[in-house]
């Protein structure tokens, strides 16, 4: 996200609901990047990375509904500094709603020619 002072908390835009190793705020984020891309794209599988975490993010393409939390699943397969792991998680409606209330990031300018 290009614009950290303006993005929603992670908290409010994942919900994890299984996981092998702690998450950081950071590595929530990115998670929750590859996530929201996938779901918007329509597609099944993706990359995640970042500075200290490589690997897959699958849709599972169904909704959970957990207690009052609700939306799309996904689970990843990391390798982080910590290791190799596991993390299946959400993404909830709440957190699709602020996203995509948000305005799009500003696209960069083709380099002026001489």
């Amino acid at each position: 996200m290009a614009d950290d002072e303006q993005a929603p908390p992670y908290w409010t835009l994942i919900s994890v609901l299984f996981s092998t190793q702690p998450l950081t705020p950071s590595l929530a984020m990115t998670l929750h990047q590859t996530a929201y891309e996938l779901y918007q794209r329509g597609d099944a599988v993706g990359q995640v990375a970042g500075d200290l975490i490589s690997g897959k993010v699958r849709s599972l393409g169904k909704d959970v509904h957990l207690g009052g939390i609700t939306g799309p699943a996904f689970e990843a397969e990391i390798d982080t500094e910590r290791g190799s792991g596991m993390v299946r998680f959400l993404l909830t409606r709440q957190g699709l709603e602020l996203m995509q209330a948000r305005p799009p990031p500003p696209r960069a300018k083709p380099p002026l020619l001489n």
